[in-house]
């Protein structure tokens, strides 16, 4: 009887042994699977999210004197998690074009009919994409991830 026991916790030890091998790679394969389709739907939803995201960056920019007109996005976008929360993000490179202000002066509508270039800020809630209008001005989706490398990982 006592032989059986042995047995049997001496299988149990191996298992558990050989699930807390397996565990990281197989979280790390989970977690791909969520990213890819994570990313799917950020191309699937991506034209609402551009528009939605011109809506909220234009009604909250406090650029004096400029109104933003339009933006044209690039095609690729740049996928990063949160350190600390595991949040999945997209940045997208963008060229913004504004339009002078009403009383602006005539200074600030020749700076109005500049443009500039951003990058939009995205963010997945583990179920569906977002934006709250955030651009970050002078940086390409790249350099945005490097900017704030202690806080962001990028996928691939």
């Amino acid at each position: 009887m006592s032989e059986s026991w042995w047995f049997v916790l001496t299988i149990a030890a191996v298992l558990g042994a050989m699930g807390m091998l397996a565990w990281p790679y197989w979280r790390r394969h989970q977690l791909g699977i969520r990213f890819e389709k994570a990313r799917k739907r950020f191309h699937l939803r991506r034209e609402w999210l551009e528009v939605d995201f011109l809506n909220m960056a234009s009604a909250a920019s406090k650029a004096r004197g400029m109104v933003w007109r339009d933006c044209s996005f690039e095609d690729e976008a740049v996928f990063a998690t949160d350190r600390s929360t595991g949040q999945l993000r997209a940045f997208v490179g963008l060229t913004i074009f504004f339009a002078p202000g009403e009383g602006g002066s005539v200074r600030e509508r020749s700076a109005a009919a500049n443009t500039r270039d951003a990058t939009a800020v995205f963010l997945f809630d583990g179920r569906d994409w977002s934006t709250d209008g955030r651009a970050l001005f002078n940086l390409n989706p790249f350099e945005a991830v490097e900017r704030f490398q202690y806080e962001l990982e990028q996928v691939d």
